[in-house]
């Protein structure tokens, strides 16, 4: 491909307006060419359109799309982007269903385009550091706690606790991405408790615990009603101290105390992503690792399901 990647942005909220927009503005490998949403509001001097089928049926030149549509209707527009030989960057989780993201994988492959599931947790500045460090470490256990206030940090998105919607695993999964990441070994659930008000369809808590194959022990507390401080924190103890990711990775303390990312944004990651996502269009490859979603599957799966009070937004 010459030239930068025409992208279409999918799915116009408050993550693609936040995040999608000034990262791709940053790439010079990429250029924002259309907005595409029924109800967000597009980007000044970029054409828009209400859906993908207005899109495709404009002509305009487009290469690849984003999708930041709510998981539940992911899988059939970027179908309709990958018949049309278009790259699809697909926002976490990168579908509904495990099924859904194995049919799109399928689909890109024998298109020849690149799928990339992204994970923007990821690219957090204190997550390949802590990844280093553990890979010769002896770790003995693993506790995850990740409580946030969904009124802050997802203000009329009621789609979150709706069937599909994934609820406090929305954010969760960012944890459980990053853990498959810097652990050296596949690990998997053996216990969960899910907690879901009375009025929703999707848990608004759940306390996980997993192993590996040395019987590691791995704990997880995600939660939606946090009030205060909030907490995005993995805290892994070994042979050499304690490691810390603080701030959804964004800060890692080595067991010395010394901090070797020092960045403080929560959410600094999107630029790695398209950085990556450019990299792959370019080499006509894709990246999809499904592990993050797979545990998600495997808690609903394996989870005990308790009634908690309604929840009043």
């Amino acid at each position: 491909m010459s030239g930068p990647i025409r992208l279409a942005l999918i799915g116009m909220g408050k993550i693609a307006h936040d995040q999608h927009v000034p990262a791709i503005a940053a790439d010079a490998d990429i250029v924002l060419t259309a907005t595409v949403s029924r109800n967000g509001e597009g980007v000044a001097g970029v054409a828009h359109f209400r859906d993908i089928d207005d899109l495709i049926a404009s002509g305009l030149a487009i290469d690849a799309v984003a999708l930041c549509t709510p998981p539940q209707v992911r899988r059939a527009i970027a179908a309709r982007a990958i018949a049309q030989g278009w790259h699809v960057f697909l926002e976490k989780p990168p579908g509904a269903t495990l099924a859904e993201v194995a049919q799109l994988s399928a689909a890109a492959d024998a298109a020849g385009i690149s799928l990339f599931a992204s994970w923007h947790s990821r690219y957090a500045p204190g997550v390949e550091p802590a990844r280093a460090f553990l890979a010769d470490a002896a770790i003995r256990s693993v506790t995850v706690t990740w409580r946030e206030d969904i009124r802050v940090w997802h203000p009329g998105q009621g789609w979150i606790l709706e069937a599909g919607g994934f609820g406090v695993f929305d954010p969760g999964i960012n944890a459980l991405s990053i853990v498959t990441r810097i652990l050296p070994r596949p690990f998997f659930i053996t216990d969960a408790e899910l907690d879901f008000p009375s009025n929703c369809a999707a848990p608004i808590a759940a306390r996980l615990r997993f192993a590996d194959d040395l019987g590691l022990a791995i704990s997880a507390d995600f939660d939606f009603r946090q009030e205060g401080p909030q907490s995005w924190d993995i805290v892994v103890e070994t042979d050499r101290g304690t490691l810390t990711l603080h701030d959804g990775g964004a800060r890692l303390v080595l067991p010395d105390g010394s901090e070797p990312s020092h960045s403080a944004a929560l959410h600094g990651e999107y630029s790695g992503l398209y950085r990556r996502f450019a990299e792959i269009v370019h080499a006509r490859t894709s990246d999809v690792d499904i592990a993050p979603l797979r545990h998600v599957a495997d808690a609903f799966l394996r989870g005990e399901r308790l009634t908690v009070e309604p929840f009043i937004e």
